[in-house]
C-alpha cells in the first residue's frame, strides 16, 4: 500500500488535540501500517508584549490537519480501517475532498520548508508595508513614531525615519522592536 498526505479538516482550534490524539491510538490500535506521520504546520512568531520581545507559534492552517497515510487501495478505493480511525478521531470533521484527493508530496514539501524556514529566522506577527507608520515600543527611541522607508525581511529589520527634534532621522529597527500605529 503506497501512502499519500491527506488533509483533515478539524474542529477550530482542535488541531494539536487530533494530531496527538492519533498519534497516541496509533499504537494501540495497530494503525502503524497505514499511518506513517502527523503534521499540524506551525510557524514561530515574535511581537512585544509590555516592552518584551516574546516567541509564539501561529497555525499556517487554522482548521487543518495533514497525515501521511494510506488510504486507497491499488485501484483508488477507499480502504475502511483508516478511514474510520481517522473520522472516528474526536474533533475530526472529516476529510477534505469527496472522495478525499491526495494533497501532492511537492505541495507539502514546501509546506516543511516554510516550518523550518520560520525556526531560523524571526518572523514577525505583524507584516508591515513601506510608507506606513508605526510606533516605536522598545529602546532608545521608545514612544516615538516614523515612517517605514525600507523593509529587509531576511534581516528582520525595518528602516525608520523618526522625528527627532524636528528633525528626520534615518533608525535601523528590528520587527519587534515596533508596533502599527
Amino acid at each position: 500500500m503506497q501512502s499519500q498526505w491527506f488533509v483533515i479538516h478539524t474542529l477550530s482550534g482542535q488541531e494539536q488535540k487530533v494530531k496527538e490524539s492519533i498519534e497516541k491510538r496509533i499504537k494501540a490500535e495497530e494503525m502503524g501500517e497505514y499511518i506513517h506521520e502527523v503534521l499540524v504546520p506551525m510557524e514561530k512568531v515574535v511581537e512585544v508584549r509590555n516592552q518584551k520581545k516574546t516567541v509564539s507559534t501561529r497555525k499556517l492552517w487554522p482548521g487543518y490537519v495533514f497525515v501521511d497515510m494510506a488510504l486507497l487501495d491499488e485501484n483508488k478505493r477507499i480502504i475502511e480501517k483508516p478511514w474510520y480511525f481517522i473520522k472516528d478521531t474526536q474533533g475530526v470533521i472529516g476529510f477534505v475532498g469527496d472522495p478525499p484527493m491526495p494533497t501532492p508530496a511537492e505541495e507539502v514539501e514546501s509546506i516543511k520548508a516554510q516550518i523550518s524556514d520560520s525556526e531560523e529566522r524571526e518572523k514577525p506577527k505583524v507584516n508591515f508595508e513601506v510608507g506606513e507608520t508605526i510606533k516605536i515600543n522598545n529602546g532608545p527611541f521608545l514612544n516615538f513614531s516614523g515612517v517605514i522607508e525600507e523593509i529587509e525581511p531576511d534581516r528582520g529589520k525595518l528602516k525608520v525615519t523618526v522625528n527627532i527634534f524636528g528633525r528626520n532621522t534615518p533608525v535601523e529597527l528590528e520587527y519587534w522592536q515596533v508596533e502599527k500605529a
